[in-house]
């Protein structure tokens, strides 16, 4: 789960690039990198509260992104307008989404469910844009987000335990929704706000709210594992907000700017395996099979024909 990285276009996505137009070797580090945030997550919510875990974790993102977007761009040249823009962006995109997400981890969201509904957000996001936008749908994207969402029950089953219960799968949902409308509002943004700058920026702005919730609703931070919490902080501030921010940008430099959601496919049998090996998380055979089927569903709404 690394940081959203803003698309710089006010216009319709361009194409979906298939997966054999990616480049292999950084699409397999994005992949990576973008499914530990699954597994980094829950183990730092486990050594220290969630709102706690989710401000420090875009506070070091913003503070290792600062000199990024200084020595390769310069000084920061924004409107007020565009501020508010990327502003209002990051604080959905960032502060919801992960806000939410790590509140369910809390209360016992799986890292493989919390990857299988994200992995329909690209399929989502083309529905909103049907709904929102007129944008067209095709009945690709209606076929696979339809397969999507039957794996996905068929995972959840009738015991939504594995979702944290009630209130854990309605988190996973509305972090969901939270990405899918924070993808249609970064091409709100527009072309004139540089990416690394517009990262920095909604790393930080999320940082000031996210203090108020997590002193208000959790007090003094209260750290059970010292080590865990300090090294999965880390991680996600360094590997996934940092190194998914530029392996993103190799991607799209390469693949087009459709190739990491032609990727997404991919995260939740690569988080069900990582989340098996670190995690101890299981899936019953049943659940194996929603799975595959979800994993199918986004595979065939967002690859494209060659």
């Amino acid at each position: 789960m690394g940081h959203a990285v803003p698309v710089t276009s006010r216009t319709a996505p361009a194409p979906l690039a298939p997966v054999s137009g990616v480049p292999a070797l950084p699409a397999a580090f994005f992949v990576f990198v973008w499914a530990s945030g699954y597994i980094a997550g829950p183990i730092g919510v486990e050594a220290v509260s969630p709102f706690w875990v989710v401000t420090l974790r875009f506070a070091g993102a913003a503070v290792l992104l600062y000199p990024l977007a200084r020595f390769r761009h310069g000084a920061l040249r924004i409107s007020r307008q565009d501020l508010l823009r990327v502003s209002a962006s990051g604080l959905v995109m960032n502060a919801v989404f992960f806000g939410s997400v790590y509140a369910a981890f809390e209360l016992g969201l799986q890292a493989t469910i919390a990857a299988l509904l994200h992995a329909l957000s690209p399929v989502l996001t083309a529905v909103l844009a049907g709904v929102l936008l007129g944008e067209r749908l095709t009945r690709r994207q209606v076929l696979g987000f339809g397969l999507g969402v039957a794996g996905v029950l068929v995972v959840l089953g009738p015991d939504i335990s594995s979702a944290g219960g009630l209130w854990g799968l309605l988190l996973g949902l509305v972090s969901l929704a939270a990405l899918s409308l924070g993808t249609l509002g970064q091409r709100w943004i527009g072309v004139r706000t540089d990416a690394v700058w517009s990262a920095t920026l909604q790393c930080a702005v999320c940082v000031p709210p996210l203090l108020l919730l997590a002193v208000l609703l959790e007090g003094a931070p209260s750290v059970s594992q010292p080590l865990a919490a300090g090294l999965s902080v880390l991680w996600m501030a360094g590997v996934n907000s940092l190194g998914g921010l530029l392996l993103l940008g190799l991607l799209v430099r390469r693949g087009g700017a459709g190739a990491s959601a032609s990727l997404f496919f991919l995260m939740p049998p690569v988080t069900a395996v990582s989340a098996w090996l670190v995690l101890d998380e299981t899936l019953s055979p049943l659940a194996l099979v929603g799975l595959g089927l979800s994993t199918v569903g986004v595979a065939i709404a967002t690859r494209r024909r060659a």
